[in-house]
């Protein structure tokens, strides 16, 4: 229950008015400096919680301050604000009404943010994501601003066994960068009949579009969560990527004897710092630019020769010299180290190729030291 709410009845949405003709609202009056002609029954909600915080201080009320979404917040602001001395009657009053809110429950509310800071109280911040996402689906408050968050492949894979008119009216009332992608994604001659009827429609009857929703939420919502989770192996194999190589050795060994299958895909999966040796020359550039500097000698001093050579053969034979001494000038170095290094450069790489600036190819005694 938010403080706005708790601290107003139901009821009092906008302030009542005043007797003598005089509708004005604290803001109003403490503005004009008549602080002695605010009573408690002129606060709106707002400047009720606005009040309240105020009488709680920094460190009592800041429990009620994190519960505030963004629009409460800035009401209460506002109000707060152009408050000035008030009496200790009207101080009082709202504290007692408060209290008798939240005890009997009178403007208790719920909805999705009030769900997802209750869970966040108390539960870790992905666990409270993947159990919202079940809620609601893909991020968004309505079909269409969910379907805007739908990946493009999906929805176009989807829509092109629609009949064009209805893919016509969802990519009509999705966003237009996202619809852009979506039709870019469709079979040509699907995709200039759907432009034609966008070019043609007009407003879509409330019954008809009542209809499209439903049959997008039957069909397709319901079963995105399912069809969106990941494969477990996925999920083991990224965790398999961030070990150290000696722990990554011993259970992948232990796996292999319990479940071979499951290993075996697991590594298959695995992203290794020794698969960026598959990767083309101007993605390994790309890379390279980007890389640490500080790192790469480290990360170079593990690899075996055939990769140090890859990655040496795509610099400026400068850059290659200076790599070279400083790998020298590092001496022997702990095999912790450079499995950090070598994971830097292989997130890196990961990084870049989600942003679509470089290709990557799949194929991995912490005292140990690497000469």
């Amino acid at each position: 229950m938010s403080a706005a709410a708790a601290a107003a009845p139901a009821t009092n949405s906008a302030p009542p008015a005043v007797g003598n003709g005089q509708g004005l609202t604290l803001a109003q009056q403490t503005a004009g400096g008549d602080q002695s002609a605010v009573k408690l029954e002129d606060l709106s909600g707002a400047e009720k919680a606005a009040v309240l915080l105020l009488a709680l201080g920094d460190k009592h009320g800041e429990p009620l301050w994190r519960g505030l979404d963004e629009l409460e917040l800035r009401d209460v602001s506002q109000s707060m604000a152009v408050v000035g001395r008030l009496s200790t009657e009207v101080i009082e009053g709202v504290m007692i009404e408060f209290i008798d809110n939240v005890t009997t429950n009178k403007a208790l509310s719920g909805g999705y943010e009030a769900t997802e800071r209750l869970l966040g109280s108390f539960m870790e911040s992905d666990k409270v994501a993947a159990i919202m996402e079940e809620i609601r689906g893909p991020a968004g408050r309505n079909m269409w601003e969910k379907l805007s968050n739908v990946q493009e492949n999906v929805l176009a894979s989807y829509l092109k066994n629609e009949y064009p008119q209805t893919t016509a009216v969802v990519l009509s009332k999705i966003r237009s960068d996202h619809a852009a992608k979506v039709l870019s994604l469709l079979p040509e001659e699907l995709s200039l009949e759907v432009i034609q009827r966008m070019l043609k429609m007009q407003s879509v009857q409330k019954e008809i579009l009542d209809k499209v929703e439903e049959t997008l939420r039957v069909e397709f919502m319901s079963n995105l969560s399912t069809t969106r989770r990941r494969d477990s192996h996925e999920t083991m194999a990224e965790i398999f990527n961030n070990f150290d190589r000696q722990t990554e050795a011993k259970f992948l060994a232990t796996l292999e004897e319990d479940n071979r299958e499951s290993a075996e895909k697991i590594k298959a999966l695995m992203f290794t710092f020794e698969d960026l040796g598959k990767v083309d020359a101007s993605s390994i550039q790309i890379l390279l630019r980007s890389a640490d500097t500080t790192k790469l000698p480290i990360a170079l001093k593990g690899a075996n020769e055939t990769l140090r050579e890859f990655f040496l053969g795509n610099m400026s034979a400068r850059q290659a010299t200076g790599i070279r001494e400083e790998m020298e000038i590092l001496g022997p170095v702990r095999l912790r180290d450079v499995d950090e290094a070598q994971m830097a450069m292989v997130n890196l790489a990961k990084d870049l190729a989600a942003k679509g600036e470089m290709v990557i190819s799949k194929n991995s005694g912490d005292d140990e030291v690497i000469y």
